[in-house]
């Protein structure tokens, strides 16, 4: 058995033209869903990049294998505790690459910087040959793909091997090099990003909004400042044309990963095993591009952030089928799993979808919960038509406590329709109540690291960035909505918080006397 897993960073399956994409970004992606099965409501269950992929390899939510965040305790997966054995649950079939190697016997290979880039070490675990790219997650696909093809020359022809390959270049910064050109500049944008839709996202605040594209960490705020080096990236949209820099700069990216990815198909042609090798395309995370009035970044819970990819060409399975189903990624493991006919880990969280890929079946599940605690601090649920969104902190955003979006009339997140449908927003929370609950007593769980990251002072990318960042939006004539976010985050300001307590003592000392 051979395996090509290629993971996509950032890439959105609405930017994808077998997804239904107006732009060309995807021709050898596309040509390979022709082949397979193209999973169409598939989703991470944390976002974004650690949390998701730590999801993916562990079988397990967030929730329970502790990892939600980018930093604090929730940057961090939970100890095994007294449970542990001399080799950890991770080491001996509790992580996808374990399984595949121990369980299926399959020389494990990874292409990636990415558990360096977010010290999440455990990506490693049962990794036969590990290739770090030395970029941090900022290298470009012609730095991978020469790894990728040494790589497959020296093992592609053997029978049983796994290959996962990450590719970096639609993640922000856009860093595809200027010499490819931008084989979108006579291309009409998207119906959707017009003049109407840009005024309104105009009225919108915090990170990656329109105003404020980028984060400066050393100076802990918000900014419109961009680098030289990333002249596809935007540091603000004020005009048409600099939203057209920005979806341009976003599937310019998309399609020179995809160029990368027919390079390695026509690699495996070449060497002879392209019939016999399957091949998997998915994503860690989508990519807001105007969702909630989020450009170029991956910091909710909602479908832009949550919803990904996933392709599986399975030699002698089902071809040319698209799956509308209810899926997470971290069903992947337990589907390899029964495809494999071996016993699953008794730790994963996730439902096979094998029979989609054997006969076509909906395999689907009733509903999904999706987090983001990296950014925001959000759960959501994704049911029918709904998505329906609980938000615990904002991330200087000013979203609604809740928020209902009916996707199949509204696929963009325009409408906020939570007031209208007060009875879908009780469903809607009475799925997160029952999987969360659920969740945590399968595990024996008493901590929800959600609530973790909110003792700890809230998402890594947003914590204690308000008061410089209020600094930037009284200079550019918003002081209203750094009113409004003072008045959300009051535990923020805490020496107004302690005049306002003396102010109000004093009053009601002197109604005494």
């Amino acid at each position: 058995m051979k395996v090509l897993f290629l993971d996509l960073d950032s890439v959105s399956p609405r930017h994808l033209g077998s997804y239904g994409y107006e732009r060309d970004t995807s021709p050898n992606i596309d040509k390979i869903a022709e082949q397979g099965v193209q999973f169409n409501n598939y989703y991470t269950s944390d976002a974004p990049c650690a949390p998701s992929r730590t999801a993916l390899m562990s079988g397990q939510f967030g929730l329970r294998n502790g990892l939600v965040g980018h930093g604090g305790t929730a940057g961090d997966m939970r100890h095994e505790g007294e449970s542990r054995n001399l080799f950890s649950d991770l080491s001996v079939g509790g992580s996808l690459p374990s399984f595949l190697q121990l369980g299926a016997g399959l020389n494990t290979a990874l292409i990636s910087p990415f558990p360096q880039r977010h010290g999440t070490y455990n990506f490693y675990a049962g990794f036969n040959e590990i290739f770090n790219t030395g970029g941090f997650g900022m290298e470009s696909a012609e730095q991978v793909t020469p790894v990728a093809k040494d790589w497959l020359d020296k093992n592609g022809k053997d029978d049983d091997w796994f290959l996962y390959i990450n590719y970096w270049d639609a993640h922000t910064p856009y860093r595809a090099p200027e010499s490819f050109g931008n084989p979108f500049e006579n291309t009409e944008l998207p119906s959707w990003a017009n003049e109407e839709t840009l005024e309104k996202h105009q009225q919108a605040v915090g990170p990656h909004s329109v105003h404020e594209l980028e984060i400066d960490h050393n100076n802990m705020t918000y900014t419109n400042e961009v680098s030289d080096k990333f002249p596809r990236s935007p540091g603000e949209i004020k005009t048409m044309a600099d939203l057209r820099k920005m979806i341009d700069g976003y599937d310019t990216g998309i399609r020179y990963v995809d160029e990368h990815v027919g390079m390695l198909v026509d690699h495996l042609e070449q060497l002879g095993v392209l019939e016999d090798t399957v091949i998997i395309i998915s994503a860690d995370h989508g990519e807001n591009m105007g969702q909630l009035g989020i450009y170029g970044e991956h910091a909710t819970a909602d479908d832009g952030t949550c919803r990904i990819p996933m392709i599986i060409k399975w030699p002698g399975m089902q071809e040319g089928v698209v799956d509308e189903g209810l899926h997470y990624h971290l069903d992947l493991p337990l589907t390899l799993a029964e495809m494999l006919d071996l016993p699953a880990s008794p730790n994963w969280d996730g439902r096979s979808f094998a029979d989609s890929l054997k006969t076509g079946a909906d395999t689907g599940r009733d509903y999904l919960v999706i987090s983001q605690c990296a950014h925001v601090a959000q759960r959501s649920v994704r049911f029918g038509d709904w998505l329906y969104m609980k938000t615990y902190h904002d991330g200087y955003h000013l979203f609604d406590d809740e928020m209902l979006f009916n996707l199949k009339d509204d696929p963009r997140e325009e409408n906020n329709v939570a007031e209208a449908h007060r009875e879908v927003c009780m469903e809607g929370a009475y799925y997160l109540n029952q999987w969360r609950d659920t969740t945590m007593i399968k595990a024996g769980l008493d901590v929800d690291p959600l609530w973790t990251v909110m003792k700890e002072g809230g998402p890594f990318h947003a914590k204690g960035f308000l008061k410089n960042y209020g600094q930037r939006l009284i200079e550019t004539g918003r002081e209203e909505q750094f009113e409004k976010l003072k008045a959300k985050h009051p535990q923020e300001f805490p020496e107004e918080r302690r005049d306002e307590k003396g102010e109000f003592t004093r009053k009601m000392m002197s109604s005494l006397f």
